[in-house]
């Protein structure tokens, strides 16, 4: 069951310019959590933005009762977000989503991110890691400029491989290459995802193609967050354009079965 806590902000990092990561005190959460969840967040006691800001969760310290969560200022709300300071109150609900990565019946885990997509897919690197699977991890960027959280990554997988669109960091092109090639020697039983629509689309095909399990994060709009608003509709493979039938994201997400999805 969801908490709503007013959360106290233990450190703010900036990451890269209009990329923060925050930390907050929110044991209540923490207990509850599971990787792929995610947390509503208030901006404003006036309700201005009216509605809350969905964003997933990076980390869950359960030793220290911290949530670390990241996000990129593009908007009226998030910048408002990312001028809050330490020992200010967040106002949070959450853990958030049904749709969840599991990866108890799998061993060796193919973890694929894109951009800011890479967030979500922290929690599940480290606690397959911890649970001992083999993890083997996939991280696309832009750019060098936009590389990030590189050694948070490193630590939580068995191998990592870094690609640049433009190739001016580590390996050239982009990482569903590297994976589609690493499929056959690491022997993959399961494939995990995040990140932009495109990679998101290329990621399911290549995992169908291949009979390969595939579990997908999608970022849709969220208005509520708990499947009332309506607002994060998306389209199942069983139905039609006819007799189209939708699940939502918030709800019966964020992760779902790649068979299961239109995207």
């Amino acid at each position: 069951m969801p908490k709503q806590i007013f959360a106290e902000l233990v450190k703010k990092e900036k990451l890269l310019e209009g990329l923060y990561k925050f930390s907050i005190s929110a044991e209540e959460i923490i207990d509850i959590a599971k990787p792929g969840n995610f947390i509503e967040i208030r901006i404003n006691e006036n309700l201005d933005p009216f509605l809350r800001r969905p964003i997933s969760i990076f980390n869950l310290d359960k030793k220290n009762g911290i949530l670390e969560f990241i996000f990129q200022v593009k908007g009226k709300g998030t910048e408002l977000l990312a001028k809050k300071k330490e020992r200010d109150k967040i106002d949070i609900i959450g853990p958030l989503g049904n749709g969840v990565f599991d990866f108890n019946n799998y061993n060796n885990l193919a973890v694929i991110g894109g951009g800011i997509g890479i967030f979500p897919l922290y929690e599940l690197s480290k606690q397959a890691k911890q649970a001992g699977k083999e993890v083997h991890t996939y991280l696309g960027f832009r750019n060098k400029e936009l590389v990030t959280l590189e050694k948070e990554f490193y630590n939580v997988s068995n191998t990592l491989t870094i690609t640049t669109d433009d190739g001016s960091y580590k390996n050239s092109g982009f990482a569903i290459n590297y994976l589609e090639n690493d499929l056959k020697d690491k022997k993959i039983d399961c494939i995990y995802a995040c990140g932009p629509l495109p990679m998101l689309r290329a990621v399911k095909k290549l995992a169908e193609e291949k009979n390969i399990p595939c579990q997908i994060s999608l970022e849709e709009k969220m208005g509520c967050g708990m499947g009332v608003c309506l607002g994060c509709a998306v389209q199942t493979e069983s139905s039609s354009d006819a007799n189209p039938q939708y699940l939502h994201v918030c709800k019966a997400g964020p992760v779902f079965d790649s068979k299961l999805v239109k995207i």
